[in-house]
């Protein structure tokens, strides 16, 4: 069974997770909207797993006996200066999410809930590869540099994500 605290704490990251769908649906919904169809696919997938994860925190929620309250999502934003601009952001928002895991367990520990520290320790493995990707991304952008044919390329290569 699940404390008050500890269900309040999981039912926010629930939402934050919720909220990443929702922003990175909108970074799809943008780099579409410039014919970067294979950028725009990588967003749109990386949206289902953020998806995935809100799923993840729902079910153990009731797992542990408690009950799951869903709140409004804010709108997300719609428009970057470039792609580049948006996986920037993408980037910042998987740090923000690191932080958030990193409190939950942190609290977990605090309340010594053995069960809720073990579920998200899934979480803290996956926030390494999350930022690991994002930053990556980010890097080849600095180094394509604008060029048209770096960007076609980045491209082809985001689309092929499985």
């Amino acid at each position: 069974m699940l404390s008050p605290t500890i269900e309040k704490a999981l039912n926010d990251q629930l939402h934050e997770e919720m909220f990443s769908f929702y922003l990175y649906l909108s970074m799809s919904a943008y780099l579409q909207s410039l014919n970067l169809t294979g950028m725009a696919s990588w967003m749109a997938k990386q949206a289902k797993e953020e998806l995935g994860h809100a799923m993840k925190f729902f079910e153990f929620i009731h797992e542990r006996s408690g009950r799951v309250t869903l709140e409004s999502l804010a709108k997300p934003d719609s428009e970057w200066a470039s792609p580049q601009a948006a996986f920037e952001a993408a980037l910042a928002h998987e740090r923000h999410i690191t932080s958030c895991i990193h409190k939950l367990v942190d609290l977990a520990q605090g309340e010594r809930d053995h069960a809720t520290a073990n579920f998200l320790q899934w979480f803290v493995k996956e926030q390494v590869e999350e930022e690991a990707t994002a930053e990556g991304i980010v890097n080849r952008f600095k180094m394509a540099a604008g060029h048209p044919a770096a960007m076609m390329f980045m491209d082809r290569e985001l689309g092929a994500r499985q």
